[in-house]
């Protein structure tokens, strides 16, 4: 997937993955820190051990975030991220597993002239190729479309009129 195409050019279908990771101490460390998620989980190596983990793991949200650090977006693209939906965890993340994220193109709508939301199914995986979550992520995309020949307002509500 050519994650700079114009809008008009991506197609239900179109295939990524992206690079490698991995996920440190210090990654799950920070991420307690800057969300005040303490779960001894992520932060007791001897609770985790006793877990049914048996080990500390990252937080979802870490894995989440980081997939969406990894796909390549192109700032002159992509508008913003839209929506995360129907995160699913399979399985933990364990201190020094490896994650990337494969994805594809599920669906593509028109949002206006110069935008179109764009619709992935992602896969994080880990370096056993085994699915660590899952989720639905949306973006709203720039367009290469002419606008449209119907006036538009501006901020007052006023017609601007279109140039001859």
């Amino acid at each position: 997937m050519n994650f700079a195409a114009p809008f008009e050019q991506l197609a239900a279908g179109d295939a990524f993955v992206t690079r490698g990771r991995t996920v440190t101490e210090a990654d799950v460390v920070g991420f307690s820190a800057l969300t005040g998620d303490w779960h001894p989980q992520h932060a007791d190596a001897e609770w985790a051990a006793a877990s049914p983990f048996g080990a500390r793991i990252a937080h979802g949200m870490l894995i989440v975030s980081f997939a969406v650090g990894l796909v390549p977006f192109d700032p002159a693209r992509v508008v913003a991220l839209r929506r995360i939906r129907d995160a699913t965890f399979k399985r933990p993340v364990r201190l020094g597993d490896t994650i990337r994220v494969a994805g594809e193109v599920a669906a593509l709508r028109e949002l206006d002239d110069a935008t179109g939301l764009v619709t992935w199914s992602w896969k994080v995986l880990n370096q056993d190729e085994r699915t660590v979550c899952r989720a639905g992520v949306e973006a709203i995309w720039r367009r290469d479309v002419a606008p449209s020949a119907a006036p538009s307002r501006d901020r007052t509500g006023d017609f601007v009129p279109l140039p001859l």
